[in-house]
């Protein structure tokens, strides 16, 4: 019998090879480079403080999170620019939320005006204003707004909240992880950041701030070009491609670093 090299690491336990997470992390920065807009890597995929460090050493102008949890160890390991890419409710978690306003930068996802309700009364009193990105749905029908008419009334509604500052917009591409090849996946990337940049230009010719045009998702970013008017990506699982057994055409763990630049 051949004995394993880590049979003295106890399970579970998260092995990873330093030299091709660094590859996959330095592809991801170069393609931002290339397309000029800001890489703000979704940090649910490591949930490591030391392995987003490494990712903004590396060029990434801050970090996503999931949940309020996550952003306040980031949060607390030096890490304070911090977009939470979901829809925070409940006086708990917002209250949370406030105090970490207090120290650091973050910005939180919106899609309905219950939520900008208990954004605007959790911050009523705060030192600064809370910064909010509307989530836009583009395919993967999970949340955000869907129709022009839910968007730009929500924008106005924000427009109306003195302690609620509206950063921009957002999507999450994630249905082209099911994508069944490479070339419906460029299709569906390519849809999902023209329907974000059109809601984008939406909102701005109502007079909304639209600093931020943000899109998300390995797969696509893995395969597509950005188009002109994103302005930051969010991609998560590219530092270990975890998900890359089930999907072969997304898979760059070994492409040699003379392909890796722009």
């Amino acid at each position: 019998m051949t004995k394993s090299l880590y049979q003295f690491i106890d399970t579970p336990s998260l092995l990873i090879d330093y030299d091709i997470m660094l590859t996959n992390l330095k592809f991801m920065q170069s393609k931002a480079d290339k397309y000029k807009v800001k890489l703000r890597p979704h940090t649910k995929t490591h949930k490591m403080p030391e392995l987003a460090r490494l990712q903004m050493e590396l060029g990434a102008s801050g970090i996503t999170v999931a949940k309020v949890g996550e952003a306040e160890v980031m949060a607390k390991n030096g890490i304070n620019d911090i977009f939470i890419a979901n829809e925070i409710v409940g006086r708990a978690k917002l209250k949370r939320l406030k105090e970490l306003n207090e120290t650091a930068e973050v910005s939180v996802g919106v899609d309905n005006f219950y939520q900008v309700d208990q954004l605007a009364e959790a911050f009523k009193n705060a030192k600064k204003p809370v910064s909010v990105l509307i989530e836009l749905e583009v395919g993967e029908n999970r949340s955000g707004a869907i129709t022009d008419g839910q968007l730009t009334s929500l924008a106005k509604y924000i427009a109306g909240k003195e302690q609620v500052k509206l950063k921009g917009i957002f999507s999450h591409e994630g249905h082209t992880y099911k994508a069944k090849d490479s070339k419906e996946c460029l299709r569906l990337a390519r849809e999902s950041q023209e329907k974000t940049l059109r809601a984008a230009n939406l909102l701005r010719g109502l007079g909304m701030n639209m600093e931020t045009v943000s899109i998300g998702a390995t797969p696509s970013l893995m395969q597509a070009e950005i188009i002109e008017g994103i302005t930051e990506i969010r991609p998560g699982t590219y530092i270990f491609m975890d998900a890359g057994r089930e999907r072969p055409w997304m898979i760059i763990l070994a492409v040699p670093p003379a392909f890796l630049l722009p």
